[in-house]
């Protein structure tokens, strides 16, 4: 079987890559993460990166982390993004992640791209350490190599993207994800992509409201796709979430969990805005629990 676009690591390991628009915002994203990859696999060989994931600290169960039964909000770190520029220069992981925790955020995403979100894996490793939550790497996998250097930095779980994977390369790297400890976050934006993850065994299912090919954000697009997500697997909904109206709707409609970022980072004091949020749709739903929902059974 002839793949698109395949990569090949240190290790001869190919990894297929689905096509993607030509000149949109992911595709060129998706070239440089490439580029970058094969560059980093030539100083640090995959032989390398096994040995020191081998070293690294128990994972966190992320996946079990969303099913509490309370307001799930995976927040995210971030200093900026495409759509928005630099969102925080007094940007400090560390202090970030411990201001998510006491306000009792279920787990952590942190980019760690750097040309198009100035994120490290450094701002991963600092957010870790000063926590005892699961931390996601929200990154543009594109290679199995980059889920060995994951799990060396201590992440506990990363991000596998519907619409820059084909149907091959979501299940390999979901296993590989499964033999080192970490459950992905697998991301879809449209129902052809929900149909496809689903098929592959993703149990922690995210839909991004925002396309990654035009950064566009649909807040209708969660609600549109989740009663196509059985009840097994854990619903999040990303992007374009602000309000404790919009994450209760959403709650009510079926969704586990929630990924926030940008509207945190813009807060003077993210962490105390994070806890204003969780409080609001908790007295706002009765704090029914995580699932409590009218989502397809």
């Amino acid at each position: 079987m002839v793949y698109p676009r395949c990569v090949e690591s240190a290790g001869a390991e190919r990894v297929s890559i689905a096509e993607t628009k030509p000149g949109t915002i992911l595709s060129r994203i998706l070239e440089s993460r490439r580029a970058e990859v094969a560059r980093r696999q030539r100083i640090m060989p995959e032989t390398v990166l096994r040995i020191a994931a081998g070293k690294a600290d128990a994972p966190r169960d992320f996946a079990q982390a969303l099913a509490r039964d309370k307001v799930n909000v995976i927040a995210e770190i971030k200093k900026a993004s495409p759509s928005a520029g630099v969102l925080r220069r007094d940007f400090e992981p560390a202090a970030l992640a411990r201001a998510f925790e006491q306000a009792d955020a279920a787990a952590l995403s942190v980019l760690t791209e750097e040309e198009h979100f100035q994120g490290t894996l450094a701002h991963l490793r600092d957010a870790r350490a000063a926590v005892a939550l699961p931390v996601l790497r929200k990154d543009f996998v594109v290679d199995r190599w980059q889920v060995w250097e994951a799990r060396a930095a201590n992440a506990d779980s990363f991000l596998l993207i519907a619409a820059a994977l084909d149907d091959a390369a979501l299940a390999d790297l979901l296993a590989l994800g499964r033999e080192l400890g970490m459950e992905a976050l697998v991301e879809v934006h449209t129902a052809g992509e929900l149909e496809r993850v689903l098929a592959v065994g993703a149990r922690v299912v995210g839909v991004n409201n925002r396309s990654l090919h035009t950064l566009d954000v649909r807040p209708e697009t969660s609600l549109e796709l989740v009663d196509m997500i059985p009840d097994d697997r854990i619903a999040v909904s990303e992007s374009g979430l602000r309000s404790a109206e919009d994450l209760s709707k959403l709650r009510a409609s079926g969704f586990d969990a929630f990924l926030i970022g940008e509207s945190l980072m813009r807060e003077a004091e993210p962490g105390a805005a994070l806890g204003r949020l969780i409080d609001a749709v908790s007295a706002a739903s009765g704090d029914l629990g995580a699932g409590s929902s009218d989502r397809s059974r």
